[in-house]
């Protein structure tokens, strides 16, 4: 064996465990859940292949439509809420703009430390009839019978869900730009300073273009998570009342696994990788565009 195939035999044994690992737990199951996505099966016996019937019902089922909808303004917030919210928060803190740097740090990155069960229950005590939103409401209306009914509308009852996401993960972006933030060389900035430049220049000039990746990938991380949500809102609302604040996931649960639709709930499954590729894709040709025009 020469000293080039003994290298290549290396490389593969060193690889050889993760690529097992990554086929075993990603690969199998989404080629597994896509052929089973074509059957009508229950989780025992046999299958019963029935084509393109799931996508049939599914795309032809209000729910789902509406689940969908709600999942694209959590992709919504989370893409234009949470990486711009976060980002400026970063900044703020980067450039010293505010005093006590370190206690806001900890305080915005706090909410994502804490379970999603324990906030769900948290922030439905605050949304409740008895929260104290509703108190508020009362006390500056003079309204002393007002009750918060935000959550029997269906176009309206997945703000406050929203609001919970946007407040809770707002922290982890925040963070992750502050560590690249660290990263630009400060002499750069410097130098604009003495240059003349404005903070309004430094930061379009020369802070934003090399932040183009690092925002990139935080939005890949926001449109996959924003896709799949599933535990906070099941907490919160279990996808109620009346399926109004459903997502793609609950509906994906609630049929695989309480009416055991296997086949439907693996087309449902693999709708969702379809649209997070879909959406990546879209997100990564925009991101290469702004990246020549930086160049």
């Amino acid at each position: 064996m020469t000293f080039k195939q003994q290298k290549m035999a290396s490389y593969w044994l060193l690889i050889a465990p993760g690529l097992i690992l990554f086929a075993a737990v990603i690969v199998f199951p989404v080629f597994y859940s896509f052929s089973l996505s074509f059957t009508k099966w229950s989780g025992y016996g046999k299958s019963l292949f029935v084509g393109l019937e799931n996508y049939r019902n599914i795309f032809s089922d209000p729910v789902f439509l509406h689940g969908l909808r709600n999942n694209m303004l959590i992709v919504a917030i989370s893409v234009f809420g949470q990486i711009p919210l976060g980002f400026l928060l970063a900044y703020m803190l980067h450039r010293k703009m505010v005093r006590g740097g370190e206690f806001y740090q900890t305080m915005i990155f706090l909410p994502i430390t804490i379970s999603p069960v324990v906030v769900a229950l948290l922030w439905n005590q605050i949304f409740s009839s008895s929260g104290i939103v509703t108190a508020l409401i009362r006390n500056f209306s003079g309204n002393s019978q007002y009750v918060m009914k935000i959550f029997e509308d269906k176009s309206q009852a997945i703000i406050p869900i929203l609001f919970v996401l946007l407040w809770m993960h707002t922290g982890t972006y925040m963070i992750i730009y502050l560590a690249n933030l660290q990263k630009i060389n400060p002499s750069v900035l410097e130098a604009a300073q003495i240059d003349g430049a404005t903070e309004g220049q430094m930061f379009f000039r020369i802070i934003l273009p090399s932040m183009v990746g690092t925002i990139t990938t935080t939005a890949i991380f926001a449109i996959a998570g924003s896709l799949k949500a599933f535990d906070l809102i099941y907490a919160m609302t279990g996808g109620g009342p009346a399926h109004f604040t459903e997502v793609i996931a609950i509906y994906m649960y609630t049929n695989t696994f309480k009416y055991y639709k296997y086949g439907f709930g693996s087309a449902v499954s693999i709708i969702i990788v379809l649209l997070s590729v879909g959406l990546i894709l879209i997100l990564q040709s925009a991101s290469k565009k702004i990246e020549k025009k930086y160049e």
